[in-house]
């Protein structure tokens, strides 16, 4: 079989770039580069995928972006083309976050609420994939879903849902 095709990057819509720019640089920490500004602005989550030990390994974080919803570039067209709104009917695609070891959860949800996010749940543990999980909806209706590992042998804190 052949090399599989590579996921490379994912945007975020949004009908103000730079205002969602904002938004993750407070709420997760990232690098937002305008390229150009008001137009398309790129996240850079920062530094390597850490192995067993702690230490970066040589794989670095995937980039994501911001596009604007009113002329989503690039398009052939330079005017662009419809739909130019958010979608904000049924569901949408979710992001999944690693909850960096120094940080939490919680910090991260309420640091989202507080710059205008919805919260869709916190206090979850799927035992399929062994995590701790939150969720909320930014500002302009993408969903992110905050995924900590539970470690070997997770306790489950009181009052937590769970699947």
């Amino acid at each position: 079989m052949s090399y599989p095709n590579t996921l490379i990057f994912v945007d975020f819509p949004s009908d103000d770039p730079e205002a969602s720019a904002a938004f993750y640089e407070a709420v997760f920490g990232w690098e937002v580069e305008p390229r150009p500004a008001g137009v398309f602005h790129r996240i850079v989550p920062g530094q390597n995928f850490l192995l067993d030990d702690g230490s970066q390994s040589p794989t670095g974080n995937l980039h994501m972006g911001i596009f604007n919803v009113a002329n989503a570039r690039p398009h052939p067209d330079p005017d662009g083309v419809e739909p130019r709104g958010l979608c904000t009917d049924g569901r949408a695609a979710r992001v999944w976050i690693l909850v960096s070891d120094d940080d939490s959860s919680d910090r991260i949800m309420d640091k989202a609420v507080e710059l205008g996010a919805t919260e869709l749940w916190r206090n979850h543990y799927w035992a399929e994939f062994n995590g701790f999980n939150a969720a909320f909806r930014d500002p302009w209706g993408n969903d992110m879903v905050l995924w900590t590992k539970a470690g070997d042998d997770p306790t489950m804190p009181e009052g937590w849902s769970h699947e």
